[in-house]
């Protein structure tokens, strides 16, 4: 067409409006600083020129959601009572309309039960929006019930679409949510690379210990998560004292742990009865992670299940090796005896083994960090999530009238 206008010299008109930015709704249990929050509202503060995004929180804004309006966008409190409430689901079916969304993009199971069910009781199958489900993570223990696979055979349409942010959590949904395999599409998840970089001057590196007080010759291992049974900060504070055991009095490392939680009293009960009070510095909730891994020697994760985890991506970002539990989708993201060590489940003399062995030997932490930062770039960079994801944005909302 421009070819055509431009041969016969006549200028297109001015007074044809631009297609209209196609509407997608998150769907999230709520809006903090954590994995699946942060990649949701990365996706729509990256691609905000081309998608108008809104946001539905089954139990809570968040702060994560409060900034996410103030920076213009519709963030909406769905205000989920105990049990199955299907008033959410009505008022999902009210959102959807009046704002004329195309698209219910959930992340994480209930969210999917929830924006399905919407549709379940929408009237017409033509007007109602498309689904996408995205699952993060699975619970721990992950169980496999008959009633939520049927379930799940009536919740999902045809033209519906299934992701998982790594091939463990593809396979989960397949055994335990009784999904086909061949619908479900592993997009893995990634991160921002320019945030976070390797402190090559060490001047990043020396400011936050100054800020912290800590020497800059001693050991720091860092943990970032919340304070939840599912991360096993437990088995990470046990590993840690018994690391720090195997060094003398003046060489003693020291654990910094980020982010808060209804566990925060117990775990710090533990640290006082494994006497390491000395050892262990709680930072709360941070948003200067990127600072933080820079002042770090060893990344360690405790967790007892795990999707794809952002906090083991941004340690490989910053190119500091790992020692962290082998579970979930750990495996796929940490190369073991490369960029990492992995250690069973639960088993606090392993993991304080991996983390011990990392801090006596510096060779070793930068072999493996470097090649962790190289594993990022090759497969878990923003970037690459966002170009798939943007593809089946559009898959989904511009050629729907064809698709149906």
């Amino acid at each position: 067409m421009i070819f055509v206008l431009a041969a016969l010299e006549i200028e297109p008109s001015s007074s044809e409006a631009p297609l209209p930015k196609p509407i997608i709704a998150h769907v999230l249990h709520r809006l903090y600083l954590a994995g699946a929050e942060v990649l949701a509202a990365a996706l729509a503060r990256q691609m905000r020129d081309r998608f108008d995004f809104h946001f539905l929180c089954l139990d809570e804004v968040g702060p994560l959601g409060e900034q996410l309006a103030s920076e213009g966008f519709n963030v909406v409190d769905l205000q989920r009572k105990p049990g199955v409430d299907l008033s959410v689901a009505r008022r999902i079916r009210a959102l959807t309309k009046e704002h004329g969304i195309e698209l219910l993009h959930a992340h994480q199971y209930t969210p999917f039960f929830y924006a399905s069910a919407s549709r379940r009781i929408w009237g017409s199958l033509t007007s109602s929006p498309r689904l996408l489900f995205t699952e993060h993570g699975r619970h721990y223990p992950d169980i496999r019930k008959t009633k939520r696979v049927f379930a799940n055979k009536l919740l999902l349409r045809k033209r519906d679409q299934v992701t998982a942010v790594g091939n463990f959590v593809k396979q989960a949904l397949v055994n335990n949510e009784g999904i086909a395999q061949q619908r479900i599409e592993v997009v893995y998840n990634g991160i921002d690379t320019d945030r976070f970089q390797v402190d090559t001057t060490g001047q990043v590196r020396a400011a936050v210990r100054a800020e912290l007080s800590i020497a800059a010759d001693r050991g720091v291992v860092l943990q970032v998560a919340r304070f939840h049974p599912v991360k096993d900060h437990a088995t990470a504070v046990r590993a840690f004292a018994a690391a720090a055991g195997t060094f003398n009095e003046a060489n003693k490392p020291l654990l910094l742990l980020v982010g808060d939680g209804d566990e925060r009293e117990k775990i710090e009960s533990l640290i006082a009865q494994l006497q390491v009070s000395s050892l262990v510095r709680f930072l709360g909730v941070r948003s200067d992670i990127p600072r933080l891994m820079s002042a770090a020697d060893v990344f360690m994760l405790s967790s007892l299940s795990e999707g794809i985890s952002v906090t083991l991506l941004e340690a490989m970002g910053a190119a500091i090796p790992i020692a962290a539990t082998n579970v979930g989708g750990n495996g796929e993201v940490v190369a073991h005896g490369e960029s990492g060590l992995l250690s069973p489940r639960s088993e606090h003399a392993a993991l304080g083994v991996s983390l011990a062995t990392l801090l006596r030997d510096p060779l070793m932490r930068q072999r493996m960090g470097e090649a962790g930062r190289a594993r990022l770039l090759a497969t878990f960079t923003q970037q690459q999530m966002h170009k798939r994801y943007a593809e089946i944005y559009e898959q989904i909302t511009r050629h729907r009238a064809a698709l149906d």
